[in-house]
């Protein structure tokens, strides 16, 4: 009786020191993870931005503001893109797949090599359809798909088709710049529908993508494209273990290949 009052006295110290450890961990702000198949222990700290002269993050060329709601904003979506979270490199990865593809076409059709990053932000870490019936790595609905060129019907859907959908991208974008004459507006547009910013911007009378006051996803949207080229061009710092290049150009697939029309 007295051995078994022991082994439950044990389990229970156990039990909190695990409890205070965790809690530990989480209000100083770092994370011990096992990530590879070596069982290798990982410490990182906790993601910030600072919105500075030194430090400053861009979307298409466009410098985010300098100022405290910006920068929260910004050091958000940094920590829910950083490994501490998402907790695998499948985003590195697609990026290694899908990019050789991509960016050609953006060069091609004049469009900033940052909206590369949209796929990875639109598809995540699936290529499922959205609740809203949006599909492919460029998550188009239906309606738009066949807008801008693809054949979606009950035999074929081409929005999975990355060069065929990044084609109509690019169309698509092109169009929302002659309209917005802004890229991180064009982004916007992309994530939230045209006619929905174009109300924003006439009932706000602002063109400024950081001070529009918009729903919240669409309000993140900018923040999350440039927190995913932070994490893809600069993986160490945000927590990734990814050593390898990140990608290189599929041989024999050049620009000279690239139909613009």
């Amino acid at each position: 009786m007295i051995e078994k009052k022991m082994i439950k006295k044990h389990l229970l110290t156990c039990s909190v020191i695990l409890v205070l450890t965790i809690i530990f961990q989480l209000s100083f702000g770092f994370t011990i993870t096992n990530f590879n198949p070596h069982k290798t222990t990982r410490t990182y700290a906790l993601v910030s931005y600072k919105n500075s002269a030194e430090n400053t993050l861009n979307f298409a060329d466009e410098t985010l503001p300098k100022d405290r709601k910006v920068t929260g904003k910004m050091t958000r979506s940094l920590r829910r893109h950083s490994f501490g979270n998402t907790q695998t490199e499948v985003l590195h990865r697609k990026a290694e797949k899908l990019f050789p593809i991509i960016e050609p076409l953006l060069l091609a059709y004049g469009i900033p090599d940052d909206f590369k990053f949209i796929p990875l932000v639109e598809s995540g870490f699936g290529e499922g359809k959205s609740s809203r019936g949006a599909y492919g790595p460029w998550q188009f609905m239906a309606g738009t798909a066949r807008t801008y060129g693809l054949k979606v019907n009950k035999h074929t859907d081409e929005r999975t088709n990355i060069r065929k959908a990044t084609i109509a991208a690019c169309k698509y974008l092109l169009e929302l710049h002659q309209e917005f004459h802004s890229w991180t507006l064009v982004a916007a547009a992309y994530n939230t529908g045209s006619p929905n910013l174009a109300r924003l911007i006439r009932t706000q009378k602002q063109n400024n993508y950081f001070r529009i006051k918009m729903n919240s996803e669409t309000g993140r949207y900018v923040y999350n494209l440039i927190a995913m080229k932070e994490i893809i061009n600069d993986p160490q710092t945000y927590g990734y273990n990814y050593h390898k290049p990140i990608y290189a150009y599929v041989p024999g697939f050049t620009d000279s290949t690239i139909a613009v029309n």
